[in-house]
């Protein structure tokens, strides 16, 4: 059995230790909004937050995790996340999403951003740009989630 902490909660699964962080996800908890892109890392789809850092889910191995603290977007949209609200609303705003099916993905990458941010500070384009590099959009919606994210941290000073 492997103890996690998703979003706040205690979970104990009985999988394959190697089994990567994104299935056990999905696929034996049921929290099915963290997307599979690529499984190699690439594309920035299935990134979650282990202790406060986006990383991607889909290449760390669930016994990577175990007894750290697991967040997913399902926690940013519960009403107890201050920029995961913040992110959402810009996002609404500026008319982010377009297909949607890497927001998720892009949605925790700017949170994990723009909580490590030092309070009150605002983030510079290149800042924005270089925490965001690893989120693909095949939409290429790629300005407004930047303006989103600029937006966002304005709110949070």
């Amino acid at each position: 059995m492997i103890s996690l902490n998703i979003n706040g909660k205690e979970h104990e699964v009985d999988v394959d230790p190697e089994t990567p962080t994104l299935w056990v996800l999905r696929d034996t908890l049921g929290m099915s909004g963290t997307k599979f892109g690529c499984g190699a890392a690439l594309c920035g789809a299935c990134t979650v937050h282990l202790d406060g850092e986006a990383i991607r889910s889909c290449c760390t191995p669930i016994s990577a995790v175990e007894s750290r603290k697991i967040t997913t977007i399902e926690k940013t949209t519960d009403g107890t996340d201050r920029v995961g609200a913040a992110v959402h609303a810009a996002w609404m705003k500026h008319d982010v999403a377009q297909c949607g099916y890497c927001q998720s993905g892009q949605i925790m990458s700017a949170t994990a951003f723009l909580a490590s941010l030092t309070v009150g500070a605002l983030p510079t384009s290149e800042e924005i740009n270089s925490a965001m590099a690893g989120n693909i959009c095949r939409c290429g919606t790629y300005a407004r989630i930047h303006v989103a994210i600029a937006a966002a941290a304005s709110t949070l000073v």
